[in-house]
């Protein structure tokens, strides 16, 4: 691997795990066992490397929200599953991130290039969200007015966008797979009231994998 990618995996993983504001090139350098001069050469400071971290993010999860878009992911009536996979695969990549998430608002005042691609990905993450629905609601899957169609769409959407800040004030935990079911879960429970019968038994099958994950969880802490 190029140097200059190593910095970018190194920071990424650095961010994540010790927070963005705390890491510095210092820091970076440091852990890569590099000349501060040799970081200096591939990035001329640690706004460089959130920029094309984020054009990374952006690039990925950008494809995988516009998805639902091009074509419904359920083809047929009854595969609300296909849905709810694809919820989990946005949020594993968005955990791929998480330090945007984590810190947010410092993120977005600091970094006005970052401020703006957030802020598109933002309103594809609705669209996706709505796409969904919507196609659910065709299918006679879940049954709702459009108002509470929109509703239902900016919950699930501002849910999705600060669950990862939300879980880890509340549990204090970094776990990717209980996080990102546990995300998955949520989003589900908003939906849950315009569900039908059958597709209420798949909500209560994620309510028991959720319980079983939890509960390894816990057992692996006391051990």
């Amino acid at each position: 691997m190029k140097t200059r990618d190593r910095i970018l995996v190194t920071s990424l993983e650095l961010f994540n795990t010790e927070g963005e504001a705390t890491t510095t090139t210092l820091d970076i350098a440091n852990v890569m066992d590099i000349s501060p001069g040799n970081l200096y050469y591939h990035f001329k400071g640690k706004e460089q490397i959130i920029t094309e971290l984020f054009e990374q993010y952006e690039t990925a999860l950008g494809g995988t929200l516009t998805a639902p878009l091009e074509q419904p992911l359920s083809e047929s009536r009854g595969q609300v599953e296909d849905n709810w996979y694809y919820l989990y695969v946005v949020l594993e990549e968005m955990f791929q991130y998480r330090f945007l998430y984590y810190n947010l608002d410092n993120i977005l005042q600091r970094y006005e290039g970052v401020r703006k691609g957030f802020q598109r990905l933002l309103q594809l993450k609705r669209a996706a969200l709505y796409a969904i629905c919507q196609t659910l609601l065709e299918q006679s899957v879940i049954s709702a007015r459009e108002q509470q169609l929109v509703g239902l769409v900016d919950n699930m959407t501002l849910t999705l966008t600060f669950w990862f800040n939300y879980e880890k004030l509340l549990h204090d935990r970094d776990q990717q797979q209980v996080t990102i079911h546990q995300g998955v879960l949520q989003l589900l429970t908003m939906i849950a009231p315009y569900l039908g019968d059958e597709q209420l038994a798949f909500y209560r099958d994620c309510e028991s994998i959720y319980k079983r994950m939890l509960d390894d969880e816990t057992g692996r802490e006391h051990c």
